[in-house]
C-alpha cells in the first residue's frame, strides 16, 4: 500500500476526477477520500510524474512535502465535517484534528497559521459561511434552520459572523449576493 496526498479535493466530483486519472495512468486504488489515495502498490517515478501531470492539468496537485500534506489532511476534515456531515460533532474541532492526524493540536494549528496565513478557526468560519451561502441560494431552509444546521447559538450569531466575512447580511447576501460564493478550494 502507498499513500498519495492530493491537494484541492473538495467533493465528490473529485474524487471521481482523481479515479479516473488514476485509471488512465494504469495505477491500483484501495481506497479513494477527499485528499488522499491509498494505491495498492508503489508506483515508479515515470508514472507518478505522468500522474502529477495529468491531475495538475485538472487542478489538483501531489502534495510531496509533509507539512503541505498535514496542512490538506486539516482543510480535508474541515471541509469534511463542514460540507459533508448532517450530523453536529461530539468533539471539539482541535480534538477531531488532534486524533485524527495524531498530532499535538498546538503544533497543528502554529503549522496551519504559518503556511496558510489565517488561523484554522478563522478556516472554519471561512468555509461555514460558504455553506451558510449555498443553503441561502437554494431557499429551502429558513434563517433559523440554517443557523442550526450549522452549528451556530443563534440566528444573531450567524448574521453577526455573516455580514463580519462577507460585508453583507444573510438576507442581502441572498437578494443580490448569489454571484459572490466562492469555489472550495479557493479558500
Amino acid at each position: 500500500m502507498h499513500k498519495l496526498y492530493v491537494k484541492n479535493m473538495v467533493c465528490n466530483r473529485c474524487i471521481s476526477a482523481v479515479q479516473q486519472a488514476l485509471e488512465k495512468e494504469g495505477l491500483t486504488f484501495a481506497h479513494i477520500q477527499l485528499g488522499e489515495v491509498v494505491l495498492t502498490s508503489t508506483p515508479d517515478n515515470k508514472q507518478l510524474s505522468a500522474l502529477k501531470n495529468r491531475l495538475n492539468d485538472l487542478g489538483f496537485d501531489l502534495l510531496d512535502d509533509q507539512r503541505q500534506q498535514i496542512i490538506e489532511r486539516i482543510k480535508n476534515i474541515i471541509v469534511t465535517q463542514v460540507h459533508h456531515s448532517e450530523e453536529t460533532p461530539k468533539l471539539k474541532l482541535s480534538e477531531i484534528l488532534s486524533q485524527s492526524l495524531n498530532k499535538d493540536y498546538s503544533y497543528l494549528s502554529n503549522l496551519f497559521s504559518e503556511v496558510e496565513g489565517i488561523t484554522i478557526e478563522k478556516y472554519l468560519i471561512n468555509q461555514r459561511i460558504e455553506r451558510v451561502k449555498e443553503m441561502l441560494i437554494y431557499d429551502e431552509l429558513s434563517l433559523s434552520e440554517i443557523a442550526y444546521k450549522n452549528g451556530y447559538s443563534s440566528v444573531s450569531h450567524l448574521s453577526s459572523q455573516f455580514k463580519k466575512t462577507t460585508g453583507l447580511t444573510p438576507k442581502h447576501f441572498k437578494s443580490t449576493g448569489i454571484s459572490q460564493r466562492k469555489s472550495l478550494d479557493s479558500l
